[in-house]
């Protein structure tokens, strides 16, 4: 079947310097399944919450209500569980007792049809590390130019 991304986090890489990545499951209910199966999710606010070294949440990640399921329906902020080992999740919380390093999700893909999230252990931008990324952006497009080659 193969992968196919829901949602990515663009914000990610120009915001964060991601340092570790990770691939957990998402325990979710069935309308919540069905909405990410159709596209409708956006991890624009979302964030990792780790609770004492032993479960991962993913929080204010917003998957649209199922249209289909009317009452069955799911809360589209709710937190959603994340399915790690737990020396996984202990690497993590470790990490995020650090001070300016914290975990968000990166991606969200369906593997195989389940859905799964990559996460980052991730350590914020200064405002020149965003300003060097943005320059080195614009270089590479202007050689792109010069030379006229295509990605």
């Amino acid at each position: 079947m193969g992968i196919k991304i829901v949602s990515r986090n663009r914000k990610a890489n120009f915001e964060f310097f991601l340092l570790e990545t990770y691939e957990a499951g998402i325990a979710l209910m069935g309308s919540e399944i069905k909405s990410i199966r159709a596209g409708q999710m956006s991890l624009g606010e979302a964030y990792v919450r780790i609770d004492d070294g032993k479960e991962a949440w993913l929080v204010n990640a917003h998957i649209a209500p199922y249209e289909m399921a009317n009452r069955f329906n799911h809360d589209p902020l709710r937190p959603r569980r994340l399915l790690l080992h737990r020396k996984e999740i202990r690497g993590i919380w470790n990490a995020v007792r650090q001070k300016g390093v914290t975990v968000i999700p990166v991606q969200v893909y369906l593997k195989d049809g389940r859905a799964k999230v990559e996460i980052a252990i991730a350590k914020g931008k200064k405002l020149y590390d965003k300003r060097q990324d943005i320059a080195k952006r614009d270089a590479e497009r202007d050689l792109n130019r010069k030379f006229n080659i295509k990605d």
